[in-house]
Formats: structure tokens, sequence, C-alpha cells
């Protein structure tokens, strides 16, 4: 493989979405960029969906990925919590699905047990390893941090994810 994959990861919220840009090429990983996208707390649930959605876009655009990996949601004991964070990950899974990206969905604990090696674990435990994992990333938020994850869990298991949604196109 001699062209490298570039890996969008995405930690969907509806304060904050992280984002992140991972070269994959072979077992090789480079890290190109991260960040967040934040919408207004005081605005109303369309406009702040707007905000995730120009957020994205403006990322998609600037770094041109050729896949995406997304976070799947947990659902929280705050039913309302619940199914706001819900449209945000459709947003999330929008964005990158309109560009004609193949977008493929990681629970939380398969995120981490690639990640760190266990499926359970804290935010600092996440920071270590993508520290590790990859110097060069810069991070500004635990958003951020958690898309690198999820972009390195996605190179990690990109074939069996492609293979898979490539099965169920042809259903």
């Amino acid at each position: 493989m001699n062209t490298p994959i570039r890996i969008l990861g995405i930690d969907p919220g509806l304060r904050r979405t992280g984002w992140a840009i991972v070269d994959a090429q072979g077992n090789s990983l480079r890290f190109v960029g991260a960040g967040t996208v934040t919408s207004d707390g005081k605005a109303d649930l369309a406009s702040r969906l707007c905000q995730l959605h120009d957020g994205l876009d403006a990322v998609l655009h600037d770094h041109r990925p050729d896949e995406a990996a997304v976070e799947a949601t947990f659902v929280n004991k705050d039913a309302s919590a619940t199914l706001k964070l819900g449209q945000a990950r459709g947003i999330a899974m929008l964005v990158p699905a309109r560009a004609g990206l193949p977008v493929a969905e990681y629970a939380p604990n398969a995120v981490k047990k690639t990640v760190i090696g266990v499926g359970h674990g804290d935010k600092k435990q996440i920071h270590m390893m993508v520290k590790v994992l990859m110097p060069k990333a810069r991070f500004d938020t635990d958003d951020a941090a958690d898309a690198i994850a999820i972009a390195i869990c996605h190179a990690h298991h990109r074939q069996s994810a492609t293979s898979r949604l490539a099965m169920e196109a042809l259903k």
C-alpha cells in the first residue's frame, strides 16, 4: 500500500465536537491536525446543529480526508441529553457521508481497547497513549484527543470496517 489514507476521526457532542486528521500508510500513522468545533450554548438547537455542520464541513474542505470514523453514542440516564447527543452524532455522520466518504462507527469501549489496551479507561490514559502512539499529536481539548483515538482505532480496524461496508452495499 503506497498511498496514504487520510482518516477523519470525529468525537461527536452538541457543545464540542472533536475532530482529528491522521494519515495511515500500512502500519505507519502520521498526525495531521486536530481541533474542536463548538456550538453556541445560548442558541436554539437547530442553530447549534448548523454550527456543528458548518465547522465539520470546513474541516473536510481544508483536509480532504478519504474516510471517516465516528464514535457511537452511549445512552445517558438523561433521555433529553442522549437525544441531543444523537442529533449531534447525526451531523457528524452526515457531513462526511454527503462528501462521499465511507463512515465507520466504533463503540467507545472498542476505541479504548484499541488505544489503551483495555475497554475501560479514563481521559488521562487516552491522552497518554495518544502521545505515545503519535508523539507529534497536538490537541487542545479532551474531545480532540478522543477524536485522535477514534482515528487511530479506525486505522487499525479499517480493512474489516471497509469490507463490512462493502458487503452491506451488496445486499
